[in-house]
């Protein structure tokens, strides 16, 4: 077969394959739409200075900045709302055990009837729990998670109520915007030859979707949008977090 032929062939199998994706869709109601998030262990500090470790994957970021979807009764938010101050650890899938080891565990005591009601137990050694290591940060109280490939101090900036125009959910749940001072990463998850890039290929991130934790599967398809260079993106709270003194 020549080289046209086969070409044409494949063409014709990749076509076959797109036409069999269903173009059919059902209205449901599901009570959650955890469609598939990071997972980020935050770190906060307690009222007596210790560190409280908690999960979480209602997180998105833009430029240098992050925000976070939290309960507004959690430990972590009432420690954030305090100090306003928080460590934003990435666990790679590797770690998928460490974190499991603190669900259905809280820093807040007695614990809040909600969570009391799902299962939830006080636990206030969050670290120990997961078997993980805290490691002092360089701008602000909260350790950094040792194990974790990518470790973010952070600020917090501004508080976004979530649900205020409906009276049940009202004051419930919240959205916190914190801004990145430092990033620090394993070295084997850095691009080889730069000082400022993650390789993609060596990222693993953790993923929960539906409440179940999933890795990073390899890259699917080439993107258009990597041909801008990443230093377009570059946002000013990074020159800014050049002039935050250590502590």
């Amino acid at each position: 077969m020549s080289d046209d032929r086969r070409s044409a062939a494949r063409g014709r199998t990749r076509l076959a394959a797109v036409t069999t994706i269903s173009t059919t869709h059902t209205r449901i109601e599901p009570n959650i739409l955890y469609f598939g998030t990071p997972v980020v262990l935050l770190s906060t500090e307690n009222e007596d200075g210790t560190p409280n470790l908690a999960p979480m994957s209602s997180v998105f970021w833009l430029g240098w900045r992050a925000v976070l979807g939290l309960s507004a009764r959690a430990q972590t938010s009432r420690n954030l709302l305090r100090t306003r101050e928080c460590v934003l650890n990435l666990p790679s899938d590797a770690l998928a055990s460490h974190v499991d080891r603190l669900a259905l565990t809280t820093g807040a005591h007695p614990v809040p009837q909600r969570k009391a009601d799902r299962g939830y137990r006080y636990v206030p050694d969050k670290f120990g729990r997961a078997g993980l290591t805290p490691v002092a940060s360089e701008t602000v109280a909260p350790p950094r998670v040792a194990e974790c490939p990518v470790a973010m101090e952070a600020v917090l900036e501004a508080v976004h109520p979530i649900g205020e125009d409906d009276e049940r959910q009202r004051g419930s749940i919240v959205a916190f915007e914190v801004r990145v001072q430092r990033v620090y990463v394993h070295d084997d998850i850095r691009m080889p030859g730069t000082d400022d890039h993650i390789d993609p290929d060596a990222w693993r991130p953790l993923v929960m979707s539906f409440q179940k934790l999933y890795g990073l599967g390899p890259q699917v398809h080439g993107s258009t949008l990597a041909d801008i260079p990443e230093r377009w993106y570059r946002s000013p709270d990074v020159d800014r977090a050049q002039d935050v003194p250590a502590r």
